[in-house]
């Protein structure tokens, strides 16, 4: 995209989120993110329905009717975004890239964020960390944000989670929510997801365009790694070869969904032809149940 195209698609993803948040997610975002304590704010007189045990004695005594104490929710998390922007993440089989949709998700995460008060950061990366915001507040803030993801021009091609998670892990504070947002085309970082879980509140966001899921009959043709550059000339007209693909993509989804659920890791899976904001409002259901 050039720029012009880039402002017109933050003005879009700008309009779009802003109305999903004031509906839906801000509140969804604050049921399932809380605080990490209370803070007392003031004192007030009892209702029919307050609970007995906020009643604030001293006062009552010296009042002559009864008080409760009032707190509120200490807030200030800190949302960090972790972005693949891998050469993989440029692919798409329909109008949008999985790197767009990955800006149209960070995007509605950060607005639902910045509504309940926290702060936003974003870390653009490869098989490097390529790109840091430090996490702010604000409505600009979060536009720089999705501003970023959407113009970044990455120096590497492949994709390294260790080494992202690795990095989120020296420069957050303990108890952050680290939305991890991928399509995990990588090997070899349960290490590093189990240490962010245990730190943080970790959520993988994993994206599948459906042309990388199942092979179509489409002839001969020559396929492309876009991270390593190696190519493979494939016959898609043999079934023998289609059932090898597919069962190739099995084992490495079942694989994929056994290292994040053996490391306590949250998953949500948005495919690129799909609404991606049933999957995310049902996973925040569930996240709610189970809390």
């Amino acid at each position: 995209m050039d720029e012009k195209e880039i402002l017109k698609k933050i003005q879009r993803i700008d309009i779009f989120t802003n109305r999903l948040v004031n509906t839906i997610f801000a509140g969804e975002y604050r049921s399932i993110f809380k605080g990490q304590g209370i803070t007392f704010d003031e004192v007030r007189e009892y209702q029919e329905g307050d609970e007995i045990r906020t009643i604030d004695w001293n006062v009552t005594a010296r009042m002559g009717h009864a008080y409760i104490k009032k707190y509120v929710e200490e807030r200030e998390l800190v949302m960090m975004l972790l972005v693949d922007v891998s050469a993989s993440t440029q692919f798409g089989s329909i109008s949008e890239t999985k790197a767009e949709i990955a800006a149209e998700i960070a995007a509605l995460l950060a607005f639902s964020a910045i509504r309940n008060n926290d702060k936003v950061g974003l870390i653009c990366f490869t098989d490097t960390v390529e790109h840091y915001v430090p996490p702010r507040k604000g409505k600009r803030h979060v536009l720089r944000v999705v501003r970023d993801i959407l113009r970044f021009q990455p120096n590497h091609a492949g994709t390294d989670i260790s080494e992202v998670l690795s990095f989120a892990n020296k420069i957050l504070k303990p108890h952050s929510v680290v939305f991890l947002i991928s399509d995990l085309m990588d090997t070899d970082y349960q290490k590093q997801l189990r240490v962010t879980a245990k730190r943080h509140s970790l959520i993988a966001i994993t994206l599948k365009d459906r042309r990388e899921l199942e092979m179509p009959n489409v002839g001969l043709i020559t396929l492309t790694d876009p991270e390593t550059g190696a190519k493979i000339v494939v016959d898609t007209r043999s079934d023998h070869g289609r059932h090898l693909y597919s069962e190739h993509i099995c084992q490495s989804e079942e694989e994929r969904l056994r290292t994040l659920r053996s490391s306590k890791v949250d998953n949500i899976d948005i495919k690129t032809d799909e609404s991606y904001i049933i999957p995310l409002i049902r996973y925040f259901h569930q996240r709610a149940a189970r809390s």
